[in-house]
């Protein structure tokens, strides 16, 4: 039995592609001799074969909601007039594109949710395979925000160096000219996890301020953003660098563009809120959505997007419209790790910042938008409350909320590197 899109499938399929940039899914009838080019897809009972003509370097795969899907990406291999062949009532459709010359994707839409179980690559490298594992609704929304799993290669194909796998298809300005990237701090060891640390606004840009005692939003989120880079260099797990360490103005292109740069495996952008309602109080996470969560959350898109515009001019050069910048299945994938980081940072944090009972909000934020960083913007209190206010201007407040990042960006990286020893050895 062929397995594909139906006629509504193909059509929906068509006009998606309309309206998203391509995910470079050009069909290649050949392929070059020194990549293996994919054959075929079998699935045979709650077993899925890919089968390549060449010998290829490595695999890994991830889930993706709403709707389901599984994404497996397979370096050194290409995309090619390969056939679909099997049944399984969990698998209701299957294609393929190339990400870049040495990347190929197979994307499986599923009906049903399930992940994935034994994931192998065969000895001579021509075929990968994984069991379909059928699970609950919040198993799979969990194993989502769980990142790639990776497959692991048998111990006689040679070791090769790990390669990036990102693709990124969303078109992103490169990180302006001029500006410097900032000192990468902490252990000295390449291989940790680097976390980015934005302090909001700055420069001619205050940002929110409290009417009653003129405290600034860009002073409060420097000093926060610094104590929080002294909590993590002081612990010995990360590397960690500022956006900026001084009161100087970046455009927001240039925040999450020097992440993207350093290569960081976390974005925290930290801002204070303010309100007309003087008694609005509390910590909120936003993530990123093309959808704001609600009307509160599109103000505050709003605001933070026109950081970049002072006087009538567009610093970012970008245009106003920012709910039209698309998003490929990279950037979702960042998304749902991203999310899940919210919840963890929530509840790592709650013993030492007071958080709003709504705590975590979706906007479309501009500086929230590198497609392949897990990102997030802290809102740490309101400033235009009185009592939030003396919590984040004091030393007391900025140690505490330092304290309660570290204990969430700990247990963030530990739960990869735990899933990364258990499933792939890497």
């Amino acid at each position: 039995m062929k397995m594909g899109w139906t006629a509504d499938g193909r059509a929906l399929h068509k006009q998606r592609m309309l309206n998203i940039i391509a995910l470079a899914t050009t069909m290649l009838a050949a392929t070059p001799g020194d990549a293996g080019g994919i054959a075929a897809v079998d699935v045979q009972g709650d077993r899925v074969t890919v089968r390549f003509d060449d010998r290829v370097e490595g695999a890994s795969a991830f889930l993706l909601d709403g709707p389901r899907r599984i994404a497996l990406d397979v370096a050194g291999a290409q995309a090619g007039a390969s056939r679909y062949a099997g049944s399984n009532a969990v698998v209701s459709g299957i294609r393929q594109g190339q990400l870049s010359d040495t990347m190929a994707r197979i994307v499986l839409d599923l009906t049903t949710p399930a992940t994935l179980g034994d994931p192998q690559i065969a000895a001579d490298g021509k075929s990968l395979s994984f069991s379909l594992q059928n699970v609950t609704d919040g198993r799979f929304r969990t194993a989502v925000g769980q990142g790639r799993l990776r497959f692991d290669a048998p111990a006689n194909m040679s070791a090769r160096p790990q390669k990036r796998i990102h693709s990124i298809t969303v078109p992103i300005p490169p990180v302006a000219r001029g500006v410097d990237l900032p000192a990468i701090e902490g252990v000295r060891d390449g291989s940790r996890p680097l976390v980015v640390i934005d302090a909001g606004h700055g420069g001619h840009d205050p940002g929110a301020i409290n009417k009653d005692n003129g405290k600034r939003e860009k002073d409060v989120t420097l000093a926060i953003a610094q104590a929080i880079r002294d909590q993590l260099v002081k612990s010995g797990r990360v590397r960690v660098a500022l956006t900026r360490d001084d009161d100087r103005f970046l455009v927001l292109q240039e925040r999450y563009g020097i992440a993207r740069k350093l290569g960081a495996d976390l974005f925290i952008s930290v801002h204070a809120d303010s309100a007309d309602n003087a008694d609005a109080h509390g910590a909120t996470v936003y993530t990123l959505s093309e959808t704001a969560s609600d009307r509160e959350a599109a103000r505050l898109a709003a605001r933070e997007n026109k950081a970049d515009v002072l006087n009538g001019v567009n610093l970012g050069n970008q245009s106003g419209d920012v709910s039209s910048i698309l998003i490929d299945l990279t950037q979702r994938e960042s998304m749902n790790i991203s999310a899940n980081f919210a919840r963890l940072l929530q509840r790592e944090a709650a013993p030492y910042v007071p958080f709003r009972s709504a705590y975590h909000r979706f906007a479309s934020l501009m500086v929230l938008k590198a497609p392949d960083t897990p990102s997030v913007l802290f809102e740490t209190g309101y400033i235009s409350n009185a009592d939030d206010a003396l919590f984040l201007s004091s030393h007391e407040g900025q140690q505490a909320i330092a304290r309660g990042v570290a204990r969430a960006i700990d247990v963030h990286f530990a739960r990869k590197l735990a899933m990364g020893s258990g499933r792939s050895g890497g």
